[in-house]
């Protein structure tokens, strides 16, 4: 299952965000090129702010009121495992590699510049895709249009290419580090916030109430 997550979404970003592209260009293996700004419209960037704060809203609504004993809440537990960890992992990758994001000017090739320079990974590209992928890992067998959900990770990193926020490769890293942390989530034995957290509090609201 990690296999086909990872080379699906990767596949889709990649196919999707390459097309972009107006000159060969630098960075990793090539892939990075500056594009012509676009966040207007679909792409604007109160639309991207919109699905970073509301998938995670959903999430931790989710796994509140569903608690951890249903199929359903156990994978919201464990995708706000796979939230918690993408961020903290996106965050830790962004302070080594201080990459300059293509708003900045310094083309793909601007690594370890300082602090004010974090444009690799993309950490909204890690955090919906880490969301995303313990649901479709849990319910794709049973549910196939589950997949449709991979469509919000690309939309995200085709959004960030367009309005200069990233590099492809830092979005593409960013779908592969979501994928991974979320399949690893998926397959732990519990949820690690379940097992961490009081037992009251994986208790779902539906069920108090």
């Amino acid at each position: 299952m990690s296999i086909k997550l990872a080379t699906c979404l990767a596949l889709c970003a990649a196919c999707l965000i390459l097309p972009f592209s107006s000159y060969a260009g630098g960075g990793l293996l090539g892939l990075d090129h500056q594009v012509n700004r676009s966040d207007t419209g679909i792409w604007s960037r109160n639309n991207q702010l919109a699905l970073e704060l509301g998938s995670a809203i959903t999430v931790v609504g989710g796994s509140l009121w569903e608690g951890s004993d249903s199929r359903l809440g156990n994978t919201f537990w464990r995708s706000m495992d796979s939230m918690v960890m993408g961020a903290v992992a996106s965050s830790t990758a962004k302070l080594v590699f201080q990459r300059k994001r293509p708003v900045q000017g310094e083309g793909p090739d601007a690594w370890f510049k300082g602090r004010d320079a974090s444009s690799f990974p993309s950490g909204e590209a890690t955090h919906i895709t880490a969301i995303v992928v313990p649901f479709i890992a849990e319910y794709s067998e049973d549910h196939p249009l589950i997949w449709s959900l991979a469509a919000l990770p690309v939309y995200d990193a085709v959004a960030r290419v367009k309005s200069l926020g990233h590099w492809q490769s830092d979005v593409i890293a960013g779908i592969a580090l979501g994928t991974a942390i979320g399949v690893h989530s998926h397959n732990r034995k519990d949820s690690l916030l379940v097992d961490i957290l009081p037992d009251g509090l994986s208790v779902g609201i539906k069920t108090r109430f």
